[in-house]
């Protein structure tokens, strides 16, 4: 594959700068990652996408790298990640654009296919299937299902919801937060482990295992790790981890506001990835592929991808990036 250049760009948007990084010309992809991601988790893709004719755009979301940081909650609910994405379409001069979402990403993307369809004309999403509870997308408000799994042993999404206390558990020791949860949460991970700890008096670093092997890893070398960490570091304090926490507590308000639509079909076409061995996916009830087979009607590829845990495409960037773009040719 020819040599991509990659383009940065800062968008205001609001009272919030938004960071990304363009490849190619062509129809607009975006590039949404989640928690712990930055625009640079979408590295394998940028130049698959720009060689296929694409213009491929992998955000910074707000509360992350170079984008803005802001502390508070309500600034991470969908309307304003989804005005976000707006600006960076109209920075492009583009109307519509196929969105590809990870994680966090991923449950926007569903929202936007949903709500903004005449603005995102079909949706990739990897590792978060439409439907999953523990994401929003169930008629239990999300903070209750994760108190009801806390009332059995530590889980993450639970200890997130109080601002202030991860932040003071994480503080100065960010690098080995980032290197245990990266591990955890790939193919060879354990992070289901927590099932072996009680909630109360337990921190998240307590329960993610520290790496049986040093860096590199056969999908993240010694360099990609400093460059997620540096991003991370590069606005400190609370602002750290600031994108990812809030995404957490704003779980509720994204769920009250729009539960009306929750299960309404999705109205653009769509594709679903994950990694065979991707934790989240072994979080879902066991029907959750068949709601999401309801849910989505234009579900044009439902795939897994083996030797892949929650990083499908950066553990299995090939397999990944021939989905996207064999979807993607189909639009």
């Amino acid at each position: 594959m020819a040599e991509v250049t990659l383009q940065h760009h800062h968008i205001a948007q609001g009272d919030v700068t938004l960071h990304c990084v363009s490849a190619g010309a062509g129809p607009l992809v975006l590039l949404a990652h989640g928690f712990p991601g930055l625009w640079y988790s979408w590295r394998h893709q940028l130049p698959a996408l720009a060689a296929a004719g694409y213009r491929a755009v992998a955000l910074d979301m707000r509360g992350y790298g170079e984008s803005s940081r802001p502390l508070h909650s309500e600034a991470y609910h969908f309307d304003h990640l989804a005005a976000d994405l707006f600006a960076v379409q109209s920075y492009f001069g583009e109307r519509s654009a196929v969105l590809v979402g990870h994680d966090f990403g991923a449950n926007l993307a569903w929202h936007m296919g949903l709500h903004h369809a005449d603005r995102i004309r079909a949706v990739a999403v990897l590792a978060s299937p439409r439907g999953m509870p523990l994401a929003g997308g169930g008629d239990v408000c999300p903070s209750e299902l994760f108190a009801q799994v806390a009332a059995q042993h530590f889980f993450h999404m639970h200890y997130f919801q109080q601002a202030g206390v991860a932040e003071a558990d994480l503080a100065g020791r960010e690098e080995t937060f980032l290197r245990r949860l990266f591990w955890a949460l790939g193919a060879e991970g354990n992070l289901l482990d927590w099932t072996r700890y009680p909630s109360g008096g337990t921190t998240y670093l307590d329960v993610l295992e520290e790496p049986p092997r040093a860096l590199p890893w056969g999908w993240m070398s010694e360099e990609d790790f400093a460059t997620y960490l540096a991003a991370y570091l590069a606005q400190p304090g609370p602002a750290v981890f600031a994108g990812g926490l809030n995404a957490y507590r704003a779980m509720d308000v994204n769920w009250h506001t729009f539960r009306k639509q929750l299960f309404d079909p999705l109205p653009c076409p769509a594709l679903f990835v994950a990694g065979e061995a991707d934790p989240v996916i072994k979080l879902c009830p066991a029907d959750v592929f068949e709601r999401q087979r309801a849910l989505v009607p234009d579900l044009r590829g439902d795939i897994r991808i083996a030797g892949a845990g929650h990083f499908v495409q950066q553990e299995q960037p090939a397999a990944t990036n021939r989905a996207l773009l064999d979807f993607l040719h189909t639009l």
